[in-house]
C-alpha cells in the first residue's frame, strides 16, 4: 500500500500534519454529574458518578491529518500510557482473555454499596452485551451471583474453561453437561487474520491520537506483517492495576482512598480486609505470569443510574477532553461498513456510562484516515441505519434485571446465564446445584472461594454498621453461614474460624436485644446477602465479537468457537429459568422481581441469656476446631517424598490452585508481615503472631465472656453450683488466653477482675447456703459435651489449673469465705495495677464494696463461732486461747471492712460494721463475766465494764457516721437500739451485781442512774415502728428499776432528811411513769402487778414513819387506790388463762387460737404462771393488811363518822371478809376472778371497766439483745 501524498519519507506524517482539538472534560472524573437524555417522545434518565479513576485528567486528542496510514505503527506504540489505559496495551490481546472475576474486584473496593444500594456490579462490556440481546445473534455466557439485592455479572468463557479442563481435570462435569444438552460437537475456532488486523489499526489509531509529549511519529515497518504484530502481543506489558497518582491527581484519588479504608480492628485479627489495589489476590485460573487475580483493573469505576437501576460499572474507555468540548470518546470506523443498530447502542451506552456528551468518529478506508465526524450522545439513537428506541433499551434492562433477580435467589450459588449463538432462547442454570449433583468437591467450582470471601468481606463491613443498628444482624448471620457452607475446613480454616468468631459477636451477651429491633431481626433483616469472587479478566474478545456483529458476520465468526445455532433447542430440565424468546425482553414490564431474600434465615432473637450464650459457645467451638485443625496440619510433617521438596513457612506454595488460593486468602487475613519468627511456639505448636494465634485469643476471650454471663444468670437464679461451674470455665478460658498472649490489654484485665468478683460472690453464696450443698454439688459436676470440647481445646494451650483454688466446690464455709475474700482481693489488685488503674474506677468502687462485705461476713462468722463456744460451755471458766483468737480474727475483719467502706465514702455500711464491732465487744464482755466457786454469778468485773464501754464507743461512732436518721432510717434505728441495749445491760449488771468490793454504794448508784438515763435517752417512744413496743417495755423497766433503787435508798437512808425526801420524790416519779408505760403496753401484766405492789409497799413503809392517824389514813387510802389499779393486771392475766384453757380443750396446731384483741401467743410462752403465783402470794397479804389497817383507822376515828365513812367501812369489811374466806386451793383463774371482783367493789363507779386491748409484741419484750443477729449490709 503506497503512502498518501501528504506523508513524508517512509510514510511518517510530519509534525505539521497534526491539529490539536481541545475538549474540556467537565468537572473532572472524580466529580459528580448528571446527564438526562431527551429524545422527543423517548426520554430516559441517566446519571453517572465516577467513584474511582486511575486515569489522569482528560487531555486534548491529536486530530490526524487526512490520508494518515494507520497500518504504520507509531513510535510510542504499546508503551504504557495512562491516557489510554488498558484499551491501548491490551487491545491486541496481550491479556485478552476476559477475567471471570472482574465484578468481584469492584465489589471488594466498594463493599459498602454491595447488597443494598446497587442492583448490578459488572464490566461495562457485559452490561452492553445484555442490553443488546434482542438485537444480536451473538452468544451470551455469564456467571451471575446474588448478594442481597445486588447481582454480580461476569463473563464466563466456557470454551476457555473446557480447554483448561482437558489439562487440569476441573469442570469436567460442566463440559459433559454442556456437550450433552447444548452442543454435542464442540470445537474451538481460531481467530482470523482480519480480526488481528482490525485490532492492530485500532491500537495504532489511539496511540496516534495521544497529544503532547506522548505524541507518536510513524516508524518504518511492513504494514502487512501481521505475524510480527501478533508476536508483539506475546510480550507486551499489561496495564497496571493502579495508576500511580501524581500530586496533581490527589483529587481524583481521594474517593478510592475513602472507599478502601481497612475495617475496624475489632475483627482485624482474623478477617478478610480490603487490600490495596496493587496487591495480587490468589490465582485460581492458571494464566501464567500475566494473571492479575481478583483485582479491580478498570481505569474507572462508575456508579451509573439508568432509570431506576443502580449499577456499579467498570470501564476502560479512553476519554479525551479540553478546548471547546467537555469530553469526547474516540471511535475508529471502516468507511465501507455502515453503522448498524448494534454499533449505535454500543457507542450510546459507553457514552452514557462514562458521562461523555460527545463522540468523535474517525473514518478510514483500508487503514487510511479519511475524515472526522462529531456526534452528540443524545443524537446517536437517531443515526442513519442505526435508529433505535431508548425506551426499548430501558425496558430490556428492567426485564433482564427482574428476570435475574427473580431466579437467582440463592446467595453463594453460581448461576450461568447462557444464550447460544443464533438462538432466541436464554437459559439460566444453577451451577452450584449441578456441581453438587455431579458429586464434585467444592473446589471444583472456581467461584466457590471468591464467593465465600465476598460474603465474608461484606459481613465484616456490616458488622461495623451493626454496632449502631442491630437490625443488620440477621443479614450478617446469613452471609456468614452461607460463607461457611461454601468452604472446605481443611483448605480454608482461617476464613471459617473468623466467620464463626463474627457469628459469636452478633449475640449481645450483656443485655437483651432491643425491642425496636426485634421485628427486623426475626424477619431476617433486610434483603442483603453477599457472594464473593476472586478473579477478573479483560473483555477484548467481547469487543472483537461486537466488531464482527457490527459487520454482521456474527453467524460464522464467533471467536470462542461454534455454539449451537439451533433456535428450537430441546427443553432443558436442568435450567432454573428460560426466556423463550429474546423478543419478550422488549415488552415493558414483561418480567417482575417478586422474590424475597432469606425468608427462612431469621436471626435467633431470644430474651433468654443462657440460650444466647449457648449460640455464642457453639460458634466459638467451631472456630476453635478450625484453628486447631489448621495447627495440626501445619505442624505435623507428612511422610517425606524424596521427589517433593518440603515447603517452608515462608515459601510460595502456589504450585497448585488450592495452595495459591490458601496463600492468597492468608494475604487478606494477615494484618502485616510475619514478624514473630523469634518467638517460641505455644504449647500446641502455634506460632505467636500467626492468624491462628490471633484468632485463638479472640475466641478464648469470647468464650470466657459467654461463660461469665451464664454464671451471672445462674447466680440470679440461685443455682450456685451451676454458677460456680460456669465461672470455672470462664476462668479456664482466661487462663488459656494468658498462656497464649504475651501482653494483656486493660480491657481484658478489667474483664478478668469482673470474673474474679463474680467468683467471690458465688463462693460467698455457697457459704451462706450450706444446707443445699448436695444439690449444688450435682449442678457443679454436670458438664455438656460442648463444654468438654471447648475445655479440650483450652488444654491444647494450657493446663488451666491456675484458678482451681478459686473455683473448687469446698465443704467448709470458712474456707469458702476465705476463697471469696481472696477472689475480691485479686480483683482489687488487678484494678489498682499500673495497667488498669485509670480505666476501672467505677469497677474499683464495686470491688471495694464487695471486699467490705466479705470481711463483714467473715467477721460475723468468727464472732458467731466465739458466741457459740460460750453457749456450749457447761462450766463457766476463764477465756480460752481459741476464743481470743476468734475475737482477733473477727475484729481484724471488721477493721479492714471499715477501711474498705471508708475508702469509697460508704457511711451506711461503715456504720453497720461499727455496729457489728460493738456487738463483738459485748460478746467479749460476756466472756469475762466473773464466776464464783459455786458457779454463781459474781460481781461485775472491770473487764466487762471495759468491753461494754468499748461497745458503747463503737455504737456512738456508728451514729456519728450516719449523722442523722434521715440518711438511712433502718440502719439508724438498728444502731440506736443496740446502743440503748448496751447502756441498759451495763446498768442492769451494775445494779444486780454491784462491784461493792471496788466501789462505794453511792458511786454505783450514780453510775446506774447515769447508764439508765442514757439508755432511756435512746428509747425512741414517739416513732411508730416494729421496735416501739420494745422501747416502751424497756423504758417502763428502766423507770421501774430506778424507782426500786430509790425505794431501797429511801428505806436504807439514815440521817439526811433532805436526801430521803429527794429519794422519796424520785421513787414516786419513776413508779408513776413505770405504771403508766406498763398500762400502755397492755401485754406485761406481771410487770405491772409487781410495780404496783412495790408502790403499795412503798406507801405502807411511808406510814410507818407517820404518827398522825389522819396522815396514816390518807396514805393508806392512797395505797388502796394504787392496789385497786391491779385489777387491770388481773384482767390481762385472767384473759390469758382463759385462752390457755380454750387451747387445751380444742388443740389444733395448724390453727393456733388467737384472741379477739390480738394476744396471739399461747400462755406457756407469754405468761409465766410461776411468776403469777409468786406475785399473788405477795398481793393477798398486802391487800389484807391494807384493808385491816383501814378498817381499824376508820373505826377508831374520833370524829363522828359520816355516812360516806360508814359506807366505806362497810365495803372494807365486806371485801376483807371475802378475801379471808377465799379458797386458796381453787384454780388460778377462779382466784383471779375473785380478786377482780373484790377490787371492782373498791373501785369508784366511774372505773374504766375491763381495761384496754392487749397489743402485739409481748413475745419480744424479753428478747436478749446480745443474742440478736448482726445487722447486714445495706
Amino acid at each position: 500500500m503506497s503512502a498518501s501524498p501528504g506523508e513524508g519519507e517512509h510514510g511518517i506524517p510530519s509534525d505539521t500534519a497534526k491539529e490539536e482539538v481541545n475538549v474540556p472534560y467537565c468537572g473532572g472524573e472524580s466529580s459528580k454529574h448528571e446527564l438526562e437524555v431527551c429524545l422527543g417522545s423517548n426520554e430516559v434518565k441517566s446519571r453517572a458518578v465516577v467513584k474511582y479513576s486511575a486515569a489522569p485528567p482528560p487531555t486534548s486528542y491529536a486530530l490526524l491529518q487526512e490520508k494518515t496510514d494507520l497500518k504504520l505503527p507509531p513510535a510510542n506504540w504499546l508503551r504504557e500510557n495512562p491516557q489510554l489505559g488498558s484499551a491501548g496495551t491490551t487491545v491486541l490481546g496481550s491479556s485478552s482473555k476476559s477475567k471471570p472475576f472482574s465484578s468481584f474486584g469492584m465489589a471488594y473496593d466498594f463493599i459498602d454499596s454491595i447488597g443494598d444500594d446497587v442492583d448490578v456490579v459488572s464490566d461495562s462490556e457485559n452490561i452492553k452485551k445484555l442490553l443488546k440481546i434482542p438485537y444480536s445473534k451473538s452468544h451470551v455466557s455469564m456467571a451471575v451471583h446474588r448478594v442481597g439485592r445486588t447481582l454480580l455479572l461476569d463473563e464466563l468463557d466456557i470454551q476457555e474453561l473446557f480447554m483448561r479442563s482437558s489439562q487440569t481435570g476441573d469442570w469436567t462435569w460442566l463440559k459433559e453437561f454442556y456437550q450433552r444438552l447444548i452442543d454435542q460437537k464442540w470445537q474451538r475456532k481460531k481467530k482470523s487474520k482480519e480480526h488481528w488486523y482490525q485490532k492492530a489499526i485500532l491500537s495504532k489509531f489511539l496511540y496516534y491520537s495521544i497529544n503532547g509529549d506522548g505524541a507518536a511519529e510513524p516508524v518504518p515497518n511492513n504494514p502487512n506483517d501481521v505475524e510480527e504484530e501478533n508476536g508483539a502481543e506475546e510480550f507486551s506489558p499489561s496495564w497496571p492495576a493502579t495508576f500511580i497518582s501524581t500530586p496533581s491527581d490527589s483529587e481524583e484519588s481521594a474517593a478510592p482512598k475513602e472507599e478502601r479504608v481497612s475495617l475496624d480492628s475489632k475483627f482485624a485479627l482474623d478477617q478478610v480486609t480490603p487490600v490495596p489495589k496493587e496487591q495480587n489476590l490468589p490465582t485460581l485460573f492458571n494464566e501464567g505470569e500475566n494473571s492479575q487475580g481478583v483485582r479491580n483493573d478498570f481505569v474507572r469505576n462508575i456508579m451509573w443510574t439508568f432509570e431506576d437501576i443502580h449499577m456499579l460499572v467498570g470501564s476502560n474507555m479512553p476519554i479525551f477532553g479540553g478546548g471547546r468540548y467537555p469530553a469526547v470518546s474516540l471511535r475508529l470506523r471502516d468507511n465501507n461498513k455502515p453503522i448498524n443498530i448494534l454499533t449505535g447502542i454500543d457507542y450510546w451506552l459507553d457514552n452514557l456510562m462514562c458521562n461523555v456528551p460527545e463522540l468523535v468518529m474517525c473514518f478510514h478506508v483500508n487503514g487510511i484516515v479519511q475524515k472526522y465526524e462529531m456526534i452528540k450522545t443524545e443524537d446517536i439513537p437517531d443515526l442513519d441505519n442505526s435508529t433505535f428506541s431508548t425506551r426499548v433499551v430501558k425496558d430490556i434492562a428492567q426485564n433482564i434485571l427482574s428476570f435475574l433477580k427473580s431466579n437467582c435467589t440463592k446467595e453463594g450459588h453460581t448461576y450461568w446465564l447462557f444464550k447460544a449463538s443464533g438462538s432466541d432462547i436464554v437459559k439460566l442454570y444453577d451451577l452450584t446445584t449441578l456441581c453438587e449433583e455431579a458429586e464434585e468437591e467444592k473446589c471444583q467450582n472456581p467461584f466457590t472461594l471468591p464467593v465465600a470471601v465476598l460474603l465474608y468481606k461484606v459481613a465484616s463491613n456490616m458488622m461495623l454498621k451493626a454496632r449502631q443498628n442491630r437490625k443488620h444482624n440477621g443479614t450478617i448471620r446469613t452471609l456468614l453461614l452461607n460463607c461457611v457452607k461454601l468452604l472446605d475446613e481443611e483448605r480454608h480454616p482461617q476464613i471459617i474460624a473468623s466467620a464463626h468468631y463474627m457469628l459469636s459477636e452478633l449475640f449481645q451477651l450483656d443485655e437483651p436485644p432491643e425491642e425496636d429491633g426485634g421485628e427486623s431481626l426475626r424477619a431476617g433483616g433486610s434483603e442483603d446477602s453477599y457472594s464473593d469472587e476472586e478473579e477478573e479478566e479483560e473483555d477484548e474478545e467481547e469487543e472483537e465479537r461486537e466488531e464482527e456483529e457490527l459487520a454482521e458476520d456474527s453467524d460464522d465468526d464467533d471467536d470462542n468457537g461454534s455454539y449451537s445455532t439451533s433456535s428450537d433447542a430441546p427443553d432443558d430440565s436442568k435450567a432454573v429459568a428460560v426466556i423463550r424468546s429474546v423478543g419478550e425482553l422488549s415488552v415493558p414490564e414483561k418480567y417482575k422481581s417478586t422474590h424475597q431474600i432469606r425468608p427462612s434465615y431469621a436471626f435467633p432473637v431470644s430474651q433468654d441469656k443462657e440460650e444466647r450464650c449457648r449460640h455464642v459457645l457453639s460458634y466459638v467451638l467451631k472456630g476453635l476446631k478450625a484453628v486447631d485443625g489448621s495447627i495440626k496440619k501445619e505442624s505435623d510433617l507428612p511422610a517425606a517424598d524424596p521427589n517433593t521438596p518440603i515447603p517452608l513457612k515462608y515459601e510460595d506454595r502456589s504450585a497448585t490452585a488450592a495452595g495459591a488460593a490458601e496463600k492468597g486468602i492468608a494475604l487478606l487475613l494477615e494484618r502485616g508481615p510475619f514478624q514473630d519468627k523469634q518467638k517460641l511456639p505455644t504449647r500446641s505448636g502455634m506460632i505467636p503472631g500467626s492468624w491462628q494465634h490471633r484468632m485463638k485469643l479472640q475466641l478464648f476471650l469470647k468464650a470466657s465472656k459467654a461463660y461469665y454471663v451464664l454464671s451471672d444468670a445462674a447466680t440470679n437464679l440461685l443455682k450456685y453450683g451451676r454458677a460456680l461451674r460456669y465461672i470455672k470455665l470462664a476462668l479456664q478460658c482466661h487462663d488459656a488466653y494468658c498462656s497464649v498472649s504475651s501482653i494483656l490489654h486493660p480491657r481484658v484485665l478489667l474483664f478478668h477482675s469482673q470474673c474474679l468478683s463474680l467468683c467471690g460472690d458465688i463462693q460467698l453464696m455457697l457459704a451462706q447456703n450450706a444446707s443445699n450443698r448436695a444439690a449444688y454439688l450435682e449442678e457443679y459436676s454436670y458438664q455438656t459435651k460442648e463444654d468438654q470440647e471447648i475445655l479440650h481445646s483450652l488444654h491444647r494451650e494450657s493446663s488451666c489449673q491456675a484458678f482451681n483454688m478459686a473455683t473448687d466446690l469446698a465443704t467448709d464455709p470458712e474456707y469458702q469465705l476465705f476463697v471469696s475474700s481472696k477472689c475480691y482481693e485479686a480483683g482489687y489488685d488487678l484494678l489498682t495495677s499500673e495497667a488498669v488503674k485509670d480505666h476501672g474506677l467505677e469497677q474499683l468502687a464495686q470491688v471495694l464494696k464487695r471486699l467490705g462485705n466479705i470481711r463483714n461476713e467473715m467477721g460475723v462468722y468468727y464472732m458467731n463461732q466465739a458466741a457459740a463456744m460460750q453457749t456450749e460451755k457447761e462450766v463457766k471458766t476463764s477465756v480460752s486461747v481459741v476464743e481470743q483468737e476468734l475475737w482477733k480474727k473477727s475484729f481484724a475483719c471488721f477493721d479492714k471492712g471499715m477501711q474498705d467502706f471508708e475508702a469509697i465514702g460508704d457511711s451506711t455500711n461503715t456504720a453497720l460494721l461499727l455496729c457489728n464491732t460493738g456487738r463483738l465487744m459485748r460478746i467479749c464482755a460476756q466472756a469475762h463475766c466473773a464466776i464464783s466457786t459455786d458457779q454463781s454469778r459474781g460481781e461485775l468485773s472491770p473487764e466487762e465494764t471495759l468491753y461494754y464501754n468499748k461497745a458503747i464507743d463503737y455504737y456512738l461512732r456508728a451514729m456519728k457516721s450516719l449523722a442523722c436518721r434521715g440518711n438511712h432510717t433502718v440502719v439508724w434505728d438498728s444502731v440506736n437500739w443496740e446502743l440503748s441495749t448496751t447502756y441498759f445491760t451495763l446498768a442492769t449488771l451494775l445494779q444486780d451485781y454491784a462491784p461493792l468490793s471496788r466501789k462505794a454504794q453511792e458511786q454505783i448508784e450514780r453510775e446506774v442512774t447515769e447508764a439508765m438515763m442514757k439508755s432511756l435517752k435512746y428509747c425512741d417512744l414517739k416513732t411508730e415502728s416494729a421496735r416501739q413496743p420494745l422501747y416502751q417495755y424497756r423504758a417502763a423497766t428502766i423507770h421501774h428499776r430506778l424507782a426500786s433503787m430509790y425505794h431501797s435508798c429511801f428505806r436504807n437512808q439514815v440521817g439526811d432528811e433532805h436526801l430521803r425526801k429527794q429519794h422519796r420524790s424520785l421513787a414516786e416519779l419513776h413508779y408513776s411513769k413505770a405504771v403508766r408505760l406498763f398500762l400502755s403496753l397492755k401485754d406485761a401484766p406481771c410487770e405491772l402487778l409487781r410495780t404496783l405492789l412495790e408502790r403499795v409497799a412503798f406507801a405502807e413503809f411511808t406510814t410507818a414513819g407517820q404518827s398522825s392517824s389522819a396522815a396514816k389514813l390518807k396514805t393508806l387510802t392512797a395505797a388502796l387506790e394504787i392496789m385497786t389499779d391491779t385489777r387491770f393486771a388481773f384482767q390481762l392475766i385472767h384473759k390469758e388463762l382463759l385462752e390457755e384453757q380454750t387451747e387445751l380443750r380444742t388443740p389444733d396446731p395448724a390453727e393456733p387460737t388467737a384472741s379477739a384483741d390480738g394476744a396471739d401467743a399461747p400462755t406457756s410462752s407469754g405468761l409465766n404462771l410461776q411468776e403469777v403465783m409468786k406475785l399473788i402470794g405477795v398481793f393477798e397479804p398486802s391487800f389484807s393488811f391494807l384493808l385491816l389497817q383501814l378498817i381499824k383507822l376508820v373505826a377508831a376515828m374520833k370524829r363522828k363518822p359520816s355516812n360516806k365513812d360508814e359506807e366505806l367501812l362497810k365495803t372494807y369489811k365486806s371485801v376483807y371478809s371475802k378475801l379471808l374466806r377465799a379458797d386458796k386451793s381453787a384454780p388460778l383463774h377462779n382466784r383471779v376472778e375473785v380478786y377482780m371482783e373484790l377490787l371492782q367493789q373498791l373501785t369508784p363507779k366511774t372505773g374504766s371497766g375491763d381495761g384496754a386491748h392487749v397489743q402485739d409484741g409481748r413475745n419480744q419484750k424479753n428478747e436478749d439483745p446480745q443474742d440478736s443477729a448482726p445487722p447486714h449490709l445495706a
